[in-house]
């Protein structure tokens, strides 16, 4: 492993100690912590040996994080279709979202740059940062194994999730009314289609939404899904508007 047998300063395993900490995670290994603060501006100045840089922890890193966000993607929007997935997951963990996280953990004062890069502003270039996180989480990875580092990926993709959605203002109301009743209640909605109506070529589903103690709807939509989506928003609505 890349410099698993360099000796850290006793103020730089504080620092990273720090950091660690800073976001909810220990490393029994902090040299991998800091392989994912180096640029390759570093060593391609001659600081380190070849390749001793960041870029492998990224390649790593950017995996872990994709499969996680679309783990939890797929598992907590299921009326989605692939279309909606992907567009949220293509902006979640892209350098626009991964930049300000990296900001906002602290990785500009951890990173180590090359005198150059340094000089022009690297620790705050969006490209850089983002690339770091993508290193940290690879290197967590190594340490601490696949959950640790999902764990680690959805405290940081979660917010930036509901984020976009609220920005786009494409609430799903079943996954929403979902997600708060079986928190509650430990049951889940229950989706009854109540009637049809219309010609076959214009159909009209109406359906209501079971919950523990009361009963929403019928709401209607031009397909089951839709008829679904008012009914649970009518649900949550009311729900939230009474608590």
């Amino acid at each position: 492993m890349l410099l698993s047998k360099k000796t850290l300063s006793s103020q730089r395993i504080k620092e990273l100690n720090a950091f660690a900490k800073g976001i909810s995670i220990k490393f029994s290994n902090l040299n991998l912590l800091q392989l994912a603060f180096t640029h390759r501006s570093y060593s391609n100045e001659g600081h380190a040996v070849k390749h001793e840089n960041n870029e492998r922890l990224e390649f790593l890193g950017d995996s872990v994080l994709g499969m996680a966000t679309a783990a939890y993607l797929y598992g907590h929007f299921m009326d989605n279709p692939e279309g909606d997935l992907a567009k949220i997951k293509s902006f979640v963990v892209s350098e626009q979202s991964l930049g300000p996280i990296g900001l906002r953990i602290g990785i500009d004062k951890m990173l180590i740059l090359g005198k150059g890069e340094e000089m022009s502003g690297g620790r705050t270039k969006r490209a850089i940062l983002a690339d770091a996180v993508e290193a940290v989480i690879g290197a967590y990875y190594l340490d601490a194994g696949y959950k640790a580092a999902e764990k680690l990926v959805l405290s940081f993709m979660i917010p930036e999730i509901e984020k976009f959605i609220s920005s786009s203002g494409a609430k799903d109301y079943k996954s929403m009314l979902q997600e708060a009743h079986q928190k509650k209640y430990k049951t889940v909605p229950v989706y009854e289609l109540v009637k049809e109506t219309g010609p076959d070529h214009e159909r009209t589903f109406w359906v209501s939404v079971h919950l523990k103690n009361a009963t929403y709807g019928p709401e209607c939509g031009k397909s089951k899904k839709e008829a679904e989506q008012n009914a649970a928003k009518k649900a949550w609505l009311e729900l939230s508007s009474g608590e």
